[in-house]
Protein backbone atom coordinates (compact mmCIF):
# COMPACT_ATOMS: atom_id res chain seq x y z
CA UNK A 1 0.00 0.00 0.00
CA UNK A 2 2.91 2.68 0.95
CA UNK A 3 4.74 1.35 -2.04
CA UNK A 4 1.38 2.39 -4.19
CA UNK A 5 1.39 5.76 -2.63
CA UNK A 6 5.21 6.67 -3.19
CA UNK A 7 4.73 5.65 -6.58
CA UNK A 8 1.89 7.80 -6.83
CA UNK A 9 3.66 10.51 -5.55
CA UNK A 10 6.69 9.79 -7.56
CA UNK A 11 4.58 10.05 -11.03
CA UNK A 12 3.23 13.51 -9.81
CA UNK A 13 6.29 14.60 -9.12
CA UNK A 14 7.69 13.68 -12.13
CA UNK A 15 4.90 14.73 -14.10
CA UNK A 16 4.87 18.02 -12.35
CA UNK A 17 8.69 18.43 -13.06
CA UNK A 18 7.67 17.89 -17.16
CA UNK A 19 6.00 20.30 -17.17
CA UNK A 20 7.82 23.06 -15.58
CA UNK A 21 10.47 22.08 -18.24
CA UNK A 22 8.47 22.36 -21.17
CA UNK A 23 8.04 25.92 -19.52
CA UNK A 24 11.34 26.91 -19.38
CA UNK A 25 12.45 26.24 -22.37
CA UNK A 26 9.78 27.76 -24.22
CA UNK A 27 10.80 31.25 -26.10
CA UNK A 28 7.30 32.79 -25.48
CA UNK A 29 7.64 35.13 -22.79
CA UNK A 30 4.53 36.30 -21.83
CA UNK A 31 3.72 32.28 -21.73
CA UNK A 32 6.57 32.17 -19.12
CA UNK A 33 5.41 35.07 -17.18
CA UNK A 34 1.91 34.01 -17.20
CA UNK A 35 3.04 29.94 -16.06
CA UNK A 36 5.46 31.66 -13.65
CA UNK A 37 2.61 33.69 -11.62
CA UNK A 38 0.35 30.65 -11.88
CA UNK A 39 3.31 29.02 -9.88
CA UNK A 40 3.41 31.53 -7.48
CA UNK A 41 -0.53 31.54 -7.41
CA UNK A 42 0.00 28.08 -6.18
CA UNK A 43 2.68 28.36 -3.72
CA UNK A 44 5.28 26.43 -6.00
CA UNK A 45 7.47 29.48 -5.28
CA UNK A 46 11.05 27.34 -6.51
CA UNK A 47 9.46 26.84 -10.17
CA UNK A 48 8.11 30.70 -10.19
CA UNK A 49 11.33 31.70 -8.37
CA UNK A 50 13.30 30.15 -11.83
CA UNK A 51 11.18 31.41 -14.56
CA UNK A 52 11.16 35.31 -12.68
CA UNK A 53 15.00 35.08 -12.18
CA UNK A 54 15.10 34.00 -16.04
CA UNK A 55 12.42 36.60 -17.25
CA UNK A 56 14.45 39.51 -15.31
CA UNK A 57 16.35 41.00 -18.23
CA UNK A 58 13.63 40.64 -20.64
CA UNK A 59 11.04 42.75 -19.01
CA UNK A 60 13.71 45.00 -16.54
CA UNK A 61 12.41 48.80 -17.74
CA UNK A 62 8.81 47.76 -18.96
CA UNK A 63 5.70 48.33 -16.63
CA UNK A 64 5.27 44.79 -16.05
CA UNK A 65 8.54 44.54 -14.14
CA UNK A 66 7.81 45.28 -10.84
CA UNK A 67 4.97 43.29 -10.13
CA UNK A 68 7.64 40.52 -11.20
CA UNK A 69 9.96 41.93 -8.72
CA UNK A 70 7.54 41.62 -6.35
CA UNK A 71 6.51 38.18 -6.64
CA UNK A 72 10.17 37.03 -6.65
CA UNK A 73 11.04 38.51 -3.77
CA UNK A 74 8.21 36.81 -1.94
CA UNK A 75 9.75 33.72 -3.66
CA UNK A 76 12.58 33.62 -1.41
CA UNK A 77 10.67 34.64 1.51
CA UNK A 78 8.39 32.00 0.74
CA UNK A 79 11.53 29.58 0.48
CA UNK A 80 12.99 30.35 3.67
CA UNK A 81 15.36 32.19 2.08
CA UNK A 82 15.70 35.27 4.39
CA UNK A 83 19.23 36.68 3.28
CA UNK A 84 18.22 36.46 -0.22
CA UNK A 85 14.78 37.78 0.83
CA UNK A 86 15.89 40.51 2.70
CA UNK A 87 18.04 42.21 0.29
CA UNK A 88 15.83 41.91 -2.41
CA UNK A 89 12.89 43.83 -0.13
CA UNK A 90 15.58 47.02 0.44
CA UNK A 91 16.76 46.50 -3.46
CA UNK A 92 12.76 46.77 -4.49
CA UNK A 93 11.96 50.08 -2.13
CA UNK A 94 14.96 51.48 -3.72
CA UNK A 95 14.50 50.87 -7.36
CA UNK A 96 10.48 51.38 -6.78
CA UNK A 97 10.33 53.86 -4.36
CA UNK A 98 6.81 55.56 -5.47
CA UNK A 99 5.46 51.96 -5.57
CA UNK A 100 2.13 51.21 -3.63
CA UNK A 101 4.24 48.39 -2.19
CA UNK A 102 6.96 49.95 -1.17
CA UNK A 103 5.77 50.45 2.42
CA UNK A 104 4.93 46.55 2.59
CA UNK A 105 8.68 45.91 1.51
CA UNK A 106 10.41 47.67 3.66
CA UNK A 107 8.35 45.98 6.40
CA UNK A 108 8.96 43.11 5.08
CA UNK A 109 12.89 43.58 4.79
CA UNK A 110 12.89 44.67 9.28
CA UNK A 111 10.47 41.49 9.24
CA UNK A 112 13.40 38.99 7.35
CA UNK A 113 15.51 39.75 10.11
CA UNK A 114 13.05 38.78 13.01
CA UNK A 115 12.87 35.02 11.16
CA UNK A 116 16.44 34.77 11.47
CA UNK A 117 16.17 35.77 15.05
CA UNK A 118 17.84 32.48 16.77
CA UNK A 119 17.16 30.86 20.26
CA UNK A 120 18.02 32.92 23.68
CA UNK A 121 20.89 30.92 23.47
CA UNK A 122 22.72 32.05 20.65
CA UNK A 123 24.11 34.90 19.31
CA UNK A 124 21.50 38.01 18.59
CA UNK A 125 22.65 40.44 16.11
CA UNK A 126 19.54 39.41 14.15
CA UNK A 127 17.03 40.41 17.50
CA UNK A 128 19.54 43.62 17.35
CA UNK A 129 18.80 44.35 13.90
CA UNK A 130 14.97 43.71 13.94
CA UNK A 131 14.76 46.18 16.86
CA UNK A 132 16.56 48.69 14.72
CA UNK A 133 15.13 48.36 11.12
CA UNK A 134 11.52 47.82 13.13
CA UNK A 135 12.09 51.35 14.96
CA UNK A 136 12.85 52.59 11.80
CA UNK A 137 10.33 51.72 9.75
CA UNK A 138 8.16 52.81 12.69
CA UNK A 139 10.01 56.77 12.42
CA UNK A 140 9.60 56.33 8.39
CA UNK A 141 5.55 55.29 8.51
CA UNK A 142 4.45 57.18 11.36
CA UNK A 143 0.67 56.12 10.45
CA UNK A 144 1.09 52.66 8.95
CA UNK A 145 -1.24 50.34 10.04
CA UNK A 146 1.85 47.98 10.76
CA UNK A 147 3.44 49.66 13.06
CA UNK A 148 1.58 48.01 15.65
CA UNK A 149 2.74 44.81 15.27
CA UNK A 150 6.35 46.45 14.78
CA UNK A 151 5.99 47.77 17.98
CA UNK A 152 4.90 44.21 19.63
CA UNK A 153 8.08 42.34 17.55
CA UNK A 154 10.20 44.81 19.10
CA UNK A 155 9.02 44.26 23.08
CA UNK A 156 9.16 40.69 22.10
CA UNK A 157 12.76 40.98 20.50
CA UNK A 158 13.53 43.54 23.77
CA UNK A 159 12.17 40.31 25.89
CA UNK A 160 14.47 37.85 24.49
CA UNK A 161 17.47 40.05 25.02
CA UNK A 162 16.51 40.46 28.62
CA UNK A 163 16.23 36.78 28.72
CA UNK A 164 19.61 36.17 27.47
CA UNK A 165 21.33 38.97 29.52
CA UNK A 166 19.18 37.24 32.82
CA UNK A 167 20.37 33.83 32.03
CA UNK A 168 23.92 34.90 32.18
CA UNK A 169 23.53 36.55 35.05
CA UNK A 170 22.26 33.19 36.65
CA UNK A 171 25.28 31.22 35.36
CA UNK A 172 27.50 33.69 37.22
CA UNK A 173 25.89 33.66 40.33
CA UNK A 174 25.24 29.13 39.96
CA UNK A 175 28.92 29.04 39.21
CA UNK A 176 29.89 31.19 42.87
CA UNK A 177 31.37 33.93 40.33
CA UNK A 178 29.72 36.38 42.67
CA UNK A 179 30.85 39.83 41.94
CA UNK A 180 30.40 39.11 37.93
CA UNK A 181 26.62 38.01 38.42
CA UNK A 182 26.30 41.25 40.45
CA UNK A 183 27.88 43.28 37.74
CA UNK A 184 25.68 41.44 35.49
CA UNK A 185 22.29 42.10 37.35
CA UNK A 186 23.08 45.46 37.70
CA UNK A 187 23.52 45.81 33.74
CA UNK A 188 20.13 44.33 33.35
CA UNK A 189 18.59 46.70 35.23
CA UNK A 190 20.79 49.25 33.52
CA UNK A 191 19.71 48.11 30.11
CA UNK A 192 16.05 47.43 30.55
CA UNK A 193 14.70 50.02 32.89
CA UNK A 194 11.29 49.43 32.22
CA UNK A 195 11.47 46.04 33.03
CA UNK A 196 8.78 45.02 35.25
CA UNK A 197 11.74 42.62 37.27
CA UNK A 198 14.12 45.18 38.47
CA UNK A 199 13.16 45.17 41.72
CA UNK A 200 13.99 41.00 41.34
CA UNK A 201 17.67 42.03 39.77
CA UNK A 202 18.34 44.29 42.29
CA UNK A 203 17.35 41.92 45.34
CA UNK A 204 20.07 39.41 43.19
CA UNK A 205 22.60 42.66 43.03
CA UNK A 206 22.23 42.38 47.01
CA UNK A 207 22.82 38.80 47.72
CA UNK A 208 25.28 38.46 44.93
CA UNK A 209 27.44 41.26 46.85
CA UNK A 210 26.41 39.56 50.05
CA UNK A 211 27.27 36.38 48.91
CA UNK A 212 31.09 37.76 47.67
CA UNK A 213 31.43 39.31 51.36
CA UNK A 214 31.01 36.30 53.24
CA UNK A 215 33.35 34.80 50.80
CA UNK A 216 36.28 37.00 50.71
CA UNK A 217 39.15 37.20 52.91
CA UNK A 218 39.22 38.63 56.25
CA UNK A 219 41.29 42.62 55.07
CA UNK A 220 38.10 42.58 52.64
CA UNK A 221 34.98 41.40 54.33
CA UNK A 222 33.93 44.97 56.43
CA UNK A 223 34.50 46.86 52.75
CA UNK A 224 32.43 44.11 51.04
CA UNK A 225 29.49 43.93 53.59
CA UNK A 226 29.48 47.83 53.11
CA UNK A 227 28.68 47.35 49.49
CA UNK A 228 25.77 45.40 50.84
CA UNK A 229 23.90 47.70 52.71
CA UNK A 230 24.37 50.71 50.10
CA UNK A 231 22.72 48.41 47.30
CA UNK A 232 19.60 48.03 49.96
CA UNK A 233 19.43 51.57 50.29
CA UNK A 234 19.69 51.56 46.37
CA UNK A 235 16.82 48.93 46.49
CA UNK A 236 14.61 50.94 49.40
CA UNK A 237 15.00 54.31 47.06
CA UNK A 238 13.68 53.06 43.73
CA UNK A 239 11.72 49.84 44.69
CA UNK A 240 9.71 51.41 48.29
CA UNK A 241 6.29 48.82 47.71
CA UNK A 242 8.31 46.20 46.34
CA UNK A 243 7.09 42.71 47.57
CA UNK A 244 10.78 41.94 48.20
CA UNK A 245 11.36 44.24 50.94
CA UNK A 246 11.80 41.89 53.54
CA UNK A 247 13.96 39.36 51.69
CA UNK A 248 16.72 42.68 50.94
CA UNK A 249 16.16 43.76 54.47
CA UNK A 250 17.68 40.23 55.60
CA UNK A 251 20.60 40.86 53.44
CA UNK A 252 21.18 44.35 54.98
CA UNK A 253 21.05 43.02 58.78
CA UNK A 254 22.90 40.19 58.19
CA UNK A 255 25.62 43.09 56.66
CA UNK A 256 25.12 45.01 59.55
CA UNK A 257 25.40 42.57 62.30
CA UNK A 258 28.86 40.83 59.99
CA UNK A 259 30.27 44.45 60.72
CA UNK A 260 29.60 44.84 63.98
CA UNK A 261 31.07 41.28 64.65
CA UNK A 262 34.14 42.53 62.28
CA UNK A 263 34.51 45.64 64.61
CA UNK A 264 34.07 43.95 67.81
CA UNK A 265 37.03 41.16 66.60
CA UNK A 266 39.28 43.93 65.44
CA UNK A 267 38.62 46.01 69.32
CA UNK A 268 39.83 42.93 71.12
CA UNK A 269 42.90 42.32 68.73
CA UNK A 270 43.49 45.83 69.45
CA UNK A 271 43.19 45.62 73.21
Amino acid sequence: MRTGIALVVLCVSLSACSGFNKVQKSKDYEYKLKMANEYYAKKKYNFAQQLYEELFPIYKGTDRFEELYYNFAFCSYNLGDYMSAENLFKSFVEVFPNSKHAEEMDYMRAYTFYKQSPKVELDQTNTTKTMGFMQTFINTHPGSPRNKEASEIIDKCRQKMELKELKSAELYFNVGQYKAAAIAYANLINNFPDSDKNDQYKLQVIRSYFEYASLSIEDKKEERFEQVITEYHDFVDRFPESKLMKDAEKYFSESQNYIKNLKNEQTKKAA
